[in-house]
């Protein structure tokens, strides 16, 4: 199955999701024909239920999807409806189709069944159909089912990269559908969820800059010679390379532990170790490139805003980094090897 996605997803999004297309999804124009490419082979719903027309794909098999829709900075929700869908599942709504996404930031409060406040920040809020959040309720926390359109106002935003980050404001909206949180998952799950597809994202737009950077700098002349010659040019390189490298491995090992639970300390590793190798391949990318790589015609920044972004959202690297640190500290030394070795045990304290 995973063979199956990866190939499918990058025909998709070699073929569609070029420079061009994504300059213009930048300029708030919404894809259609890529979302509906998506749909009609399957990929929006691939970790959902075979009923409803899924693959009941596991996260280590989604993996691939997400991986690659960050290397192609793929301009729609498809990573937020996945993790969306696995919720929905996880606490018996059932997985939806159509243009799903996911809010973690709320202020959203429930009143006879109805829900006011605000989600913000929400990835593609004004084109989403359906949007999946968890909210406080009178018994603890509920997962909620609401409508987009039902809100009684929509802020448009955008992060750094030019993608779509809104807020939804509510007055007295009634949700699709509410059910309690199951006992077993956190009130940050979205949260975490988000982390770890985040992770994979920047994976995949890292071995994007390792592939374009590599090639320019073997393209690239001065002195009568490719500039991939020169030693500086070379360490620079090295490590980019080791950085992409250690960034997939992290990502990917978050998404192999988590397929009966969310591996939350294989998480916060991930998304550690892949928002620090960002900010040293952006460097290095526009170092190697000079400058080009700032023009607006060249693709490097439709990789590096993103990287920029996606660095920052569902926890920094400075967020995880002190959840980890807490919970080596907690286990102290006897602990700490087991906690290592195990981690796809251990869950960590998040709190947003």
């Amino acid at each position: 199955m995973r063979e199956l996605f990866e190939s499918t997803i990058e025909r998709l999004l070699s073929d569609i999701a070029t420079p061009e297309y994504v300059r213009a999804a930048e300029q708030n124009v919404w894809p259609a024909d890529l979302w509906r490419a998506l749909e009609e082979n399957g990929i929006t719903l691939a970790g959902a239920p075979e009923e409803v027309g899924g693959s009941e794909a596991s996260w280590a098999d989604l993996f691939v999807i997400v991986r690659a829709a960050g290397q192609h900075a793929a301009p729609v929700p498809l990573v937020e409806m996945l993790l969306g869908n696995w919720l929905l599942e996880q606490c018996g709504i059932g997985s939806r189709s159509g243009i799903l996404t996911v809010a973690t930031d709320s202020t959203l409060t429930c009143s006879a069944g109805a829900l006011s406040g605000e989600l913000r920040y929400v990835p593609w809020g004004r084109n989403a159909e359906l949007v999946v959040t968890v909210v406080t309720s009178d018994e603890g926390y509920d997962v909620v089912l609401l409508e987009p359109a039902a809100a009684e106002r929509i802020v448009e935003g955008v992060n750094v990269a030019g993608e779509p980050r809104d807020i939804l404001h509510f007055s007295a909206a009634l949700p699709l559908a509410s059910v309690p949180l199951p006992a077993g998952l956190s009130p940050s799950v979205l949260l975490a969820g988000g982390a770890m597809l985040r992770s994979a994202q920047i994976a995949g737009a890292l071995t994007a800059i390792m592939t374009l950077t590599s090639a320019y700098a073997g393209e690239r002349k001065q002195f009568g010679r490719p500039i991939s010659a020169f030693q500086a040019i070379q360490q620079q390189l090295a490590v980019l390379a080791e950085q992409t490298a250690a960034a997939n491995i992290a990502a990917e090992a978050a998404f192999a532990q988590s397929d009966t639970a969310l591996a939350t300390f294989s998480i916060a590793a991930a998304k550690v170790s892949t928002s620090d190798a960002a900010s040293q391949a952006t460097s290095i990318g526009h170092s190697v490139h000079g400058a080009i790589g700032f023009t607006r015609e060249y693709s490097l920044h439709l990789l590096t805003r993103r990287l920029w972004a996606w660095r920052s959202e569902f926890g920094s690297s400075t967020y995880w980094s002190k959840l980890l640190g807490e919970a080596v500290c907690n286990a102290g030394a006897e602990g700490f090897w087991p906690l290592i070795t195990q981690s796809h045990n251990e869950q960590l304290p998040i709190s947003e």
